[in-house]
């Protein structure tokens, strides 16, 4: 029998059903989900409202492609635009969110036909070969360079270096609004502004990657919105098909026409299913008041965190329901002992615990994520 080749870390449990914020393991003992697939089951496993729309759409058609028009496409465009600040007019619909970097770049370089690239330290954009050129730790990019040559890295979080960073041959810049893998770091505004200001006095394109922060996480729709800085394009994915895989960058009206047929493509993008899950996931989005839900939630959990006692735990960092708990150690150790406790986490960067749960959490599973990880972290004070 073939097997999965291993690129990711096993835990040892074998998980077998969802529903929102939970999921079981084979011997039917459940676990609150703070992991989520790295945030892409954020509005819940199974949530009744997507799952009835995915199986109306299973009945119909599965596959359409972006040739034709289909009445699933129509439905999630309808939906989605209710989402989207007014300037925002094109979307380019792709698979996964490092496809959704890749376009957004290309269109980008197509736009200006420069060749410079500029992204920040500790940046996470993607693992294809131009994601990856663009994602700044060493360990995800060494064994796969050399890699586009062009990319000038900047420190996150520096306005005063901005405008050196961006000169005439740069044609983007991209910068994720709070780093996910990096360590949940939020931008600083006058960061962001800065960027604007200096992208737009170059003739460069500004992209905020927002395939985990977007789509209400943060306590906003969209977290740039929360800055009061909107760029010319920006990518999602992650939670945008309540758990489907997609990817898509939305951009400025005016940038609509930049590729001509064949230029670029994408063959599971659009497909009806997902479109069918995507509609369904936006038009929740506002009916259940979910960035209103995460805010309120967020900040209960970011509470509960600041007040776990152990000498291990440094500051809690984040927005909304995307939040780290920065240790004085490697968080990695912490991941087996939480689920032992009940709960599946995550790190960023190497000493940052990352919780993502979906935005129905309870207080109740508040309480057990501060049980849990202040447990965690006095038996490791101990040992």
């Amino acid at each position: 029998m073939a097997r999965i080749a291993r690129y990711y870390r096993e835990y040892g449990i074998r998980i077998v059903r969802g529903f929102m914020q939970y999921v079981w393991d084979g011997a039917g003992r459940q676990y609150l989900d703070c992991n989520t697939n790295h945030g892409a089951a954020f509005l819940g496993h199974a949530n009744p409202k997507i799952a009835e729309a995915v199986k109306r759409q299973l009945d119909e058609i599965l596959v359409v492609p972006l040739n034709f028009q289909t009445p699933a496409r129509e439905r999630f465009l309808e939906e989605f635009s209710e989402l989207l600040p007014a300037k925002f007019g094109v979307i380019f619909l792709q698979s996964t969110g490092t496809e959704a970097v890749e376009v957004a770049v290309k269109i980008a370089k197509k736009l200006t036909r420069r060749r410079t690239i500029v992204a920040f330290t500790n940046s996470f954009h993607g693992r294809t070969m131009g994601s990856l050129s663009i994602t700044w730790n060493e360990k995800y990019r060494k064994p796969f360079e050399p890699l586009y040559p062009h990319v000038r890295f900047g420190t996150f979080n520096a306005a005063w270096e901005v405008d050196k960073l961006i000169d005439e041959d740069t044609c983007c810049a991209i910068v994720e609004p709070i780093q996910g893998e990096g360590g949940v770091n939020p931008a600083a505004t006058e960061f962001l502004k800065a960027l604007r200001d200096e992208t737009a006095r170059r003739g460069a394109v500004l992209i905020f990657d927002e395939i985990q922060t977007g789509f209400g996480r943060t306590g906003a729709v969209w977290a740039f919105q929360k800055y009061g800085v909107e760029p010319d394009i920006f990518t999602a994915g992650k939670a945008v098909a309540g758990g489907l895989p997609i990817g898509l960058a939305v951009a400025r009206e005016d940038f609509g026409d930049v590729f001509e047929p064949g230029e670029h493509g994408s063959t599971f993008a659009g497909n009806a299913v997902v479109m069918a899950a995507a509609a369904a996931a936006s038009r929740l989005l506002r009916e259940e008041g979910v960035t209103a839900r995460a805010e309120r939630a967020g900040a209960e959990l970011a509470k509960a965190l600041s007040e776990v006692n152990s000498r291990l735990a440094v500051r809690v960092k984040g927005m909304g329901l995307m939040l780290g708990l920065e240790l004085r150690v490697k968080a990695e150790q912490f991941i087996r002992p939480l689920l032992e406790r009940g709960l599946l986490a995550l790190t960023a960067g190497v000493n940052t615990l990352r919780l993502l749960p979906p935005y129905m959490i309870t207080k109740e599973d508040i309480e057990l994520v501060h049980h849990a990880v202040s447990d965690v972290l006095r038996r490791a004070e101990r040992a």
